[in-house]
This record gives C-alpha cells, sequence and structure tokens, in this order.
C-alpha cells in the first residue's frame, strides 16, 4: 500500500506550494514550461492558484459539488499573482487542516472517492508534478520526496489513467505490467485490456487499449517498467522521458502500456 496519512499529504501540499512559489517568485514571468508547452511561467502560477482555489471551494462547502458561476478574475501584474497564490494557498491548507478526510466532499472521480481524503491526496499530487513545472521553466531542480513520489506512481497509473466509469466495461486480457520502484522497493502491477462503452455526452468507445491496476497476481510480468520513484512518477507524467526508465518484456504489452499512457493528464 502507498497511501500516505493524511497529515503526510498536508505537509507535502504546504511544503511543495512553497517551493513553488518560491521558485517562480525569482523565475522570468515569460519564461516557457518545457513540460507544458502552451504556458508561461506567470500561466503555470495562475493554473495552480486556481486550482487550489477551486478545492478551496469544495472544502469549504462539503458537500455540495462545484458552482460554475463562481470564477477568480486573473491579476494584470505577476506580483499580483504571486499575491493570490499566495493568499489562495494558505485558505485552501487551512480548510484542509479543519477537515476530516472522512467527511463527504464532490469530486469528479468515482464514488469511493467522494471525501475530503481523495482532495488530501489529489492535491498533493498536483502540486508536486506542478512544482517540478516551475522547476523545470526556472532551470534549477530540488528532486521529488520518495514517499510522494512512490504514491504517485500508484496514483498516477489507478486514478489518472486507470478510472473505470459506471457507464464503461474494462475486459482484461491475461498479461500483466509490473512497475517496480527500485528506490523504495514497491511493485504497482497493472493488467491490460480494453475498454468499451457509451459516455452520457453520447461518445462511443470500442475496445480502447486500457490497463488497470490490481494486486500482485503472483504470476511473471510480460512487461517491467522500473525506475526510482521520482523518476516513474516523473515519466508516467510526461515530464522525463523513455531514458530515465528501462523498459523491458513483451513489445505487444508494451504498444498497449504506450497506448494508454500517450494519454494527456494534465
Amino acid at each position: 500500500m502507498t497511501r500516505l496519512d493524511p497529515a503526510a499529504y498536508l505537509a507535502h501540499i504546504e511544503a511543495e506550494s512553497a517551493r513553488f512559489l518560491d521558485v517562480l517568485s525569482t523565475c522570468a514571468p515569460d519564461a516557457q514550461v518545457p513540460s507544458c508547452p502552451d504556458w508561461n511561467a506567470a500561466d503555470l502560477l495562475w493554473h495552480l492558484g486556481t486550482v487550489q482555489y477551486f478545492w478551496h471551494r469544495i472544502i469549504s462547502t462539503r458537500p455540495a459539488g462545484p458552482d460554475d458561476d463562481e470564477e477568480p478574475v486573473r491579476p494584470d501584474s505577476y506580483d499580483e499573482l504571486l499575491a493570490f497564490f499566495s493568499a489562495t494557498h494558505a485558505s485552501f491548507l487551512a480548510a484542509l487542516a479543519a477537515a476530516d478526510p472522512e467527511e463527504k466532499a464532490w469530486s469528479w472521480s468515482l464514488p469511493s472517492d467522494q471525501n475530503v481524503a481523495f482532495t488530501y491526496r489529489r492535491q498533493a499530487h498536483e502540486v508536486l508534478i506542478h512544482r517540478l513545472d516551475a522547476e523545470l521553466a526556472a532551470g534549477v531542480s530540488s528532486g521529488m520526496p520518495a514517499d510522494l513520489a512512490t504514491d504517485g506512481v500508484h496514483e498516477a497509473l489507478d486514478v489518472m489513467f486507470g478510472g473505470l466509469p459506471e457507464w464503461g466495461v474494462f475486459t482484461p486480457a491475461p498479461s500483466y505490467v509490473e512497475y517496480r520502484i527500485t528506490d523504495t522497493g514497491v511493485s504497482v502491477w497493472a493488467q491490460i485490456g480494453t475498454f468499451s462503452g457509451t459516455s452520457p455526452e453520447g461518445k462511443t468507445y470500442t475496445d480502447e487499449p486500457d490497463q488497470h491496476v490490481v494486486p500482485d497476481p503472483g504470476v511473471a510480468p510480460a512487461l517491467v517498467v522500473s525506475g526510482t520513484a521520482a523518476d516513474l512518477d516523473a515519466w508516467l507524467w510526461h515530464r522525463v522521458g523513455d531514458e530515465r526508465v528501462v523498459i523491458e518484456g513483451d513489445d505487444e504489452v508494451r504498444a498497449v502500456v504506450a497506448a494508454v499512457l500517450g494519454q494527456s493528464i494534465d
């Protein structure tokens, strides 16, 4: 199990947000973000600020869902953007700290994730990856916490790539992938297969490549993807390339995995 205690997620949100703000405080506003080519540093700062603004509202108005009518106005200057993020983060952190992780709260995820705990975990990983983006824009690096990055491998595979909506069907194939985290000794397993279904909006999916996290199946993996927690987490989020991980095994399974993980989860 890779999950951290709520207090650990909260501490990571605070520390990663502080580092994010510190890096962007001395970064040129127009510096391009290599991992998000359509953004510069000011856009990245605004993005994470609005994300934390949104989830502050979700936690503060729980268990009600989002009110799409309420949106902040983007400040004109970079200094005002920095101030907006700082104030928004402080409010968000205070709201999370005062909430019981087990309380009901809206999320865009599965029915089992309709609680405050979802926001604790999801936003810890959101700010970790965007702190990495900030450092890429500024040309600096400070590494990634191994405990959070290890959980990030599981969260990326299980939540961001592996969610199964109620209207969809996953048809498994008898092949498994082991995501082997070399520095923390953890493996996350996934089973490949196909996804089919028709969304509430009427879009139909037929036999799309898919994979889902499963317990260790007790059989040899058809494909092994190995690397440190930081490298695997960053690789799953398309922040580093294949040169940072080792991929060994069946070429057909690798093609399925590449199709699944090639989707954008920004």
